[in-house]
C-alpha cells in the first residue's frame, strides 16, 4: 500500500474523526495539536439529518453520541424589559442531535488513542511537499517525513498557510465577530429560565447577546470592521468585548462585569473559508480548514462527513491519492456549498431595528419557519454518501507500525 504514514494537524473533530478511519484501514497515523491536552471544553456543536446519522452509525458511535447529547433548548427572544418577542426552537438550532463539542471530541479520541501516536503542545512548523513525501518541522518535536499530510486544523488552519498560501487568501471576514463566554455570574442570572430548558436572546442593531442559550452559556455577536488583535491575549481580547458593548442596554452591563470570573472565554470573527480545491501535492484539508463557516450550523457535520469520503476515497483508490483527492475534492465542493454562501452574522445581530422585527417575525410564521427547517435538511443531506466496503472492517489495508 503506498501513503502508508500520515500525519494530522489538529486534534478537535475532523482531526480524529480521519484518524479513526484512517488507523481503520492500516494506515500509521500522528495526530499533532498545538493545545497542551484534549480540549474537553467549547460549545454544543449538532447533526440534523440521515447522512450525518449515517456516518455516526458507521463510525459505531452513534450510540455514545446520543448517550451524551444536551437537552434541546429553546431560545426566547426578549426586549430589554424582557417581554417575549419571539421564540427559536430547539430542533432549528439543535438540529436532531446536539452535544457539547467536548464530549464529542472526547469520544472519538477513545475510539483513536490506541491506534494513533498523538503529539499534544506542538503544532506544524513548516512543511516542504515532495513527489515522495511530505517533509514537517514542527514547534518542538523533531522534524519528520510523511506520505500524507492532513490539515485539520479549524478556519486559522496551519497547514492550510504553510502549503496553500496566507490566510487572508483563503478566509474572508464577514463583517463580525463573536465571544463565546462561560461565568460565574451568568448562571445565576439565568438559571430560572435554564430551569424551563430555555435561554435569551436580546438584540439591538448589530449587536446580540445570549445568556443561557443551546451553543454556550454567554454568546456575543457584534458587527464590526476588522479589528487587528493578538488572538492568544485573552484580556485584549475581554477589552474588545468590552467596548464593542460599552452602551448596551438589558442584562449586557452585568454579564460583562463578570468577564474576568470566566472560565472559558473565546473570541474570533466570523468568517468563511473561500477556495476552489481542498488538496494540493501530499496535503489535503479537511472540517474547518476546507470549509469552515463561523457559526453557520453545519460544520461538525461537514467535518465527520468529510473525514468519511477523504478516508474511503484513499481506501477505494489503494492509497493512491492523487485519484483519491480528486474524488474527494468532487464530492466536498459540491456537498459544502452551503459553507460557502451563508453568514451568520446579519441572522443572528441584524443592523437595523427593522431588520431584527423581520428576522423575529420569521419564527413566528409557521410557513417561513417550515421553509427554513426543509432549507436546512436539504443543505445536511445534499450528497450521494458512498458506502466503502473497505472501511468497514478493521485492518482493511494490513496493519502497519509507527516510524
Amino acid at each position: 500500500m503506498p501513503n502508508r504514514t500520515v500525519l494530522i494537524s489538529g486534534a478537535s473533530i475532523a482531526g480524529p474523526a480521519l484518524a479513526f478511519w484512517l488507523g481503520r484501514c492500516g494506515y500509521a497515523v500522528t495526530v499533532v495539536e498545538r493545545a497542551p491536552d484534549l480540549r474537553l471544553g467549547g460549545q454544543a456543536v449538532d447533526f440534523k439529518g440521515e447522512v450525518h446519522r449515517k456516518v455516526l452509525e458507521r463510525m459505531g458511535i452513534l450510540d455514545d453520541v446520543l448517550d451524551r447529547q444536551t437537552g434541546k433548548t429553546d431560545l426566547l427572544i426578549v426586549d430589554e424589559r424582557d417581554r417575549h418577542l419571539a421564540t427559536i426552537p430547539g430542533e432549528f438550532v439543535g438540529g436532531d442531535v446536539e452535544i457539547l463539542r467536548g464530549d464529542l471530541t472526547e469520544i472519538l479520541y477513545r475510539r483513536t488513542a490506541d491506534s494513533c501516536e498523538y503529539l499534544f503542545g506542538d503544532s506544524v512548523a513548516a512543511l516542504v511537499d515532495t513527489e515522495s513525501g511530505v517533509e514537517v518541522t514542527f514547534e518542538k518535536s523533531d522534524a519528520r517525513r510523511f506520505d500524507l499530510v492532513f490539515g485539520a486544523d479549524g478556519i486559522h488552519s496551519a497547514v492550510r498557510r504553510h502549503r496553500f498560501g496566507p490566510e487572508d487568501e483563503f478566509v474572508r471576514f464577514l463583517g463580525y465577530y463573536y465571544a463565546v463566554v462561560g461565568t460565574t455570574g451568568s448562571a445565576s442570572d439565568a438559571s430560572p429560565d435554564r430551569e424551563r430548558g430555555t435561554g435569551l436572546m436580546y438584540n439591538e442593531p448589530g449587536r446580540m447577546a445570549v445568556v443561557g442559550g443551546p451553543k454556550a452559556p454567554e454568546l456575543f455577536v457584534f458587527a464590526s470592521d476588522r479589528v487587528e488583535y493578538d488572538r492568544g491575549d485573552v484580556t485584549q481580547q475581554k477589552r474588545m468585548l468590552t467596548t464593542a458593548y460599552a452602551d448596551a442596554g438589558w442584562r449586557v452591563p452585568r454579564l460583562l462585569a463578570h468577564l474576568d470570573d470566566a472560565p472559558d472565554f473565546y473570541l474570533d470573527s466570523i468568517a468563511r473559508v473561500e477556495t476552489d480545491t481542498y488538496t494540493a501535492g501530499r496535503v489535503a484539508l479537511v472540517g474547518d480548514a476546507a470549509y469552515g463557516n463561523t457559526l453557520g450550523g453545519f460544520g461538525t457535520g461537514l467535518a465527520l462527513v468529510g473525514a468519511y469520503v477523504l478516508a474511503g476515497e484513499l481506501a477505494a483508490a489503494d492509497g493512491d491519492h492523487r485519484v483519491a483527492f480528486g474524488r474527494y475534492n468532487e464530492q466536498m465542493l459540491g456537498y459544502a456549498k452551503i459553507a460557502r454562501r451563508g453568514s451568520a452574522g446579519p441572522f443572528l445581530a441584524p443592523k437595523s431595528a427593522i431588520r431584527i422585527r423581520l428576522r423575529n417575525w420569521t419564527f413566528k410564521s409557521k410557513a417561513l419557519f417550515g421553509l427554513m427547517m426543509k432549507l436546512t435538511d436539504s443543505f445536511a443531506t445534499d450528497i450521494d454518501l458512498q458506502d466503502y466496503p473497505a472501511l468497514r472492517s478493521a485492518g482493511c489495508a494490513g496493519d502497519v507500525d509507527h516510524p
